[in-house]
């Protein structure tokens, strides 16, 4: 028995190794930074390298490099170029693809900027950036070259801007926090607040949080409420029992003028990132269209992820897959729309409410949404068909018993609703339509503000995603 466990540790310890040896033989640890624009409008689309850079470090993944967790609306792929080899695989979504759903595109031709990160090749690397349809088909495509050689990429470091760690999930110095119980995995200790040392940014997934219409003399507000995204994001399940697979660094971006800018009072402020409200016309859709500035804000910060953090009292936000997450710091719904909006973020979840009001269907009838959220039927056992419990009708007929979320008097008929979020079915209505689209749960965070929890499916989720980024 003993020998078979040793057997087992070495065979672990040789593919940790042999993975760790793959990264270094392709790519030197630094951050290539790839900056595009996506143009076009409902019809058409096209695709424009602009500029490449480099910074100091990589803070991505070192493993699965050729795999991804979730499919997007957009892929960038790193080949290398002499043989063709796929080194890197990152999917995406963006702001443009959600403009070409919308009226205006259907006459007129916009652009909209894309930065995206990638690890720094030792070789030469072919890239093709896809942008994929609401069918799941590729739309748009562009292939280039990178050479490392090249005298043309510009070198980023501190720009200058402070930073601080909000929380550490895990520092350089607390390596023996791992537990090697289950091989390929790794398990983390608790800790009671940041910890002492170098956050460590190769095991944990590096958050940033950018600080939007703060001026100078509001820093002090913008720490704090910094920490109240770490302590509103970490109190929902299962990101409070992942905390310590996370590092969220503070970055004090200053503005000249607070707040945001609102165009429908005609209010434009002088930001570091230019969000603003009236995003597609709608007055709550609050959120940036220069990703070019934000990824300037952050050349000196390691992150995967981005908060950027809006000093406003209004409501607004959104979230955009593997590109940024925008919520305002003062509204009473602060809490909700935050981890609402992290959830499209980081784990690609779908909107699970519906209203009808769409210019164009977002999830046609004979494509399955790559939301792990969300199903057509065409492919449910993809989905969370293992997780229904036997005899589910499907579709599910939601429980009358449920009290309507605009309607709760009492504690009662609160935890009547809460306790719905745990029942998982196949309800119609989902991804704004009422019809043809199903969610796993009557209701959920993914739905309303008014629940606490996250469904069952969206909890699996957002485990399944965090494991992909952190267990080797």
């Amino acid at each position: 028995m003993k020998r078979t466990v040793i057997a087992l540790l070495l065979v672990a310890v040789a593919a940790l190794a042999a993975v760790a040896q793959q990264f270094e033989d392709y790519f030197d640890g630094r951050t290539l930074r790839l900056d595009y624009i996506f143009a076009g409008n409902n019809r058409d689309q096209q695709i424009f390298f602009e500029q490449a850079y480099c910074t100091p470090c990589w803070a991505g993944r070192k493993s699965r490099l050729a795999d991804v967790p979730l499919k997007g609306n957009g892929q960038i792929q790193v080949k290398d170029h002499a043989t063709g080899q796929v080194l890197f695989v990152h999917t995406f979504s963006t702001l443009f693809q959600e403009w070409q759903a919308t009226e205006e595109a259907t006459r007129v031709n916009r652009a909209f900027a894309a930065s995206y990160n990638v690890p720094m090749p030792k070789q030469p690397v072919d890239v093709t950036v896809s942008l994929i349809d609401f069918h799941g088909k590729v739309v748009g495509s562009m292939t280039h070259t990178v050479d490392p050689s090249d005298i043309l990429i510009r070198q980023l470091g501190d720009n200058g801007i402070p930073y601080h760690y909000v929380w550490k999930g895990k520092t350089v110095e607390t390596q023996n926090l791992a537990s090697q119980d289950e091989p390929g995995k790794r398990n983390y200790e608790p800790t009671q607040g940041p910890l002492d040392g170098e956050p460590d940014i190769t095991q944990c997934i590096d958050l940033a949080i950018v600080a939007e219409g703060y001026t100078r003399a509001q820093m002090g507000k913008f720490y704090a409420d910094c920490q109240r995204v770490v302590d509103a994001l970490f109190a929902h399940e299962p990101f409070t029992s992942l905390k310590n697979r996370f590092n969220v660094v503070a970055v004090a971006a200053e503005s000249l003028t607070s707040g945001p800018s609102v165009p429908h009072l005609g209010r434009w402020s002088a930001t570091p990132v230019g969000t603003h409200y009236d995003t597609f016309y709608s007055d709550r859709y609050l959120m940036t269209q220069d990703i070019h500035r934000l990824y300037d804000v952050l050349s000196g910060v390691p992150f995967e992820h981005i908060i950027v953090l809006v000093n406003s009292d209004t409501y607004g936000g959104g979230g955009i897959y593997n590109q940024l997450t925008v919520t305002t710091s003062d509204h009473p719904t602060f809490h909700q729309v935050l981890v609402h909006e992290f959830g499209h973020a980081y784990a690609g979840l779908g909107d699970e409410y519906f209203y009808d009001d769409g210019y164009e269907t977002m999830y046609p009838a004979d494509t399955e949404p790559w939301e792990p959220n969300l199903t057509t039927l065409v492919d449910f056992q993809s989905k969370w068909a293992d997780m229904l419990p036997k005899g589910t009708p499907v579709p599910t007929p939601p429980d009358p018993k449920v009290p309507n979320y605009r309607k709760i008097t009492n504690d009662k008929e609160q935890r009547l609703l809460d306790a719905a979020t745990q029942r998982v079915g196949v309800f119609e209505g989902g991804g704004y339509q009422s019809k043809g689209v199903y969610r796993p749960a009557q209701e959920c965070r993914m739905k309303i503000n008014e629940v606490t929890n996250f469904c069952p499916v969206c909890s699996r989720a957002i485990q399944r995603i965090t494991d992909f980024y952190t267990s080797h």
